[in-house]
């Protein structure tokens, strides 16, 4: 099982690759938090979005404190924690850090893309993650080809 956050969702719908989150980890779910940001209208991918969360949503009550993060960082945090999922789909560094400071075990959109090739669910992620470098999402290209050497698809 495994709880999403926004960023590294609206980058795999980007890509086009959220069904790897229930072929690689069974069940996705989201608090309402991070299902609201991602499906404002004018967000992007925000109709594949909701379309593909619409089932996934659970409710969370918060008792930890804000820390500088986002109400859907958080929330996703506390979810995590509440159904003792085995990771917290997550791309925000400092949501990242946070998270693993309090023992959550965090993977990012370009980590399923990986976990994806090495597990044989896709045979090449060059073409997903060309998708993302040409999005409005940030992503260093110099993170993106130490993936495509990690996976072997760049010397």
């Amino acid at each position: 099982m495994i709880i999403g956050d926004s960023s590294a969702l609206v980058a795999l719908a980007t890509m086009d690759r959220l069904d790897l989150l229930e072929k690689i980890f069974g069940e996705i779910y989201v608090p309402q938090a991070v299902y609201d940001e991602v499906t404002i209208s004018y967000k992007a991918q925000s109709v594949k979005l909701k379309e593909f969360l619409a089932d996934k949503i659970v409710s969370v009550e918060l008792d930890i404190s804000k820390m500088g993060l986002g109400q859907g960082e958080l929330e996703a945090i506390a979810l995590y924690k509440n159904m003792d999922a085995n990771f917290l789909l997550i791309d925000d560094r400092r949501a990242k850090k946070f998270a693993k400071l309090n023992g959550v075990n965090v993977i990012g959109s370009l980590g399923v893309m990986i976990l994806a090739k090495d597990g044989g669910f896709v045979n090449s992620i060059c073409e997903d993650l060309e998708k993302l470098v040409g999005s409005s999402l940030f992503i260093s290209q110099s993170l993106v080809d130490r993936v495509l050497r990690e996976v072997g698809e760049k010397s």
